[in-house]
């Protein structure tokens, strides 16, 4: 498959595992140039066999690591032209008026502030050279929430509005922006959560995974096809 991405400069954040790292392989399968920013590496190796993913580490908590990763990936490749911003976690969980607001605030400052700061560090460059493509990981939670969720849930709302506004601002620049929005994929995130449930609830990963899909009504679980992600890249 040739979807045109042949030596452009990637960035993938949360690329070291998860839906991050399925997205990354695509990439470097496709020989684009590929930068891996994340707090720590565990599985990168994985990826080697695909390329060379050049690894930065930075906690899209702080604008200053974040803006710091930008310039090492762009000393190393060359300003950024795609950014696929995958990087989050499941935050705060728990009833709604047990949450205290450390938890909703850390998971907005991992999940929301995190996206801005990505965003805001990377536009710039691809204002300047007038064509960039950002992609940002949504979820189906942002329009069909989970209760237990609601910190994450709304966190990925914002984020689904973040996008739409970003597309208007900076579409006639060159900038487009896209949300792909998942359903239920088994990550190392949806795992540790089903793990909790498991422990809570006294029974196995399997019955956690069936009661959670019942309580919440989704049918079998959601396919994700990352190629679909690079193909809005070339347009």
């Amino acid at each position: 498959m040739d979807l045109g991405l042949k030596g452009k400069i990637a960035v993938v954040t949360g690329g070291d595992s998860g839906i991050g790292k399925a997205t990354a392989e695509i990439l470097l399968k496709e020989g684009a140039k590929v930068a891996i920013l994340n707090r720590s590496f565990d599985e990168i190796d994985d990826l080697k066999p695909f390329g060379d993913p050049f690894p930065v580490k930075a906690d899209i908590t702080s604008l200053e690591q974040v803006e710091a990763a930008r310039d090492k990936i762009r000393d190393h490749f060359g300003p950024a032209e795609i950014v696929v911003h995958s990087a989050g976690i499941t935050g705060a969980v728990g009833d709604f008026l047990e949450i205290d607001d450390e938890g909703w605030l850390h998971t907005i400052n991992v999940n929301l502030m995190g996206t801005v700061r990505v965003c805001r560090a990377f536009i710039p460059d691809m204002r300047k050279a007038g064509w960039g493509r950002i992609v940002l990981l949504g979820s189906e939670d942002a329009v069909q929430p989970y209760t237990e969720d609601m910190p994450y849930c709304s966190c990925k709302a914002g984020t689904l509005n973040l996008t739409k506004n970003l597309s208007k601002a900076y579409a006639k620049d060159g900038v487009l922006t896209n949300m792909v929005s998942p359903a239920f994929v088994e990550t190392a995130m949806t795992n540790a959560m089903m793990r909790s449930r498991s422990e809570e609830s006294g029974v196995s990963m399997d019955e956690a995974v069936k009661s959670f899909l019942a309580d919440n009504r989704v049918v079998g679980g959601s396919v994700f096809t990352i190629s679909t992600l690079p193909t809005s890249l070339c347009r």
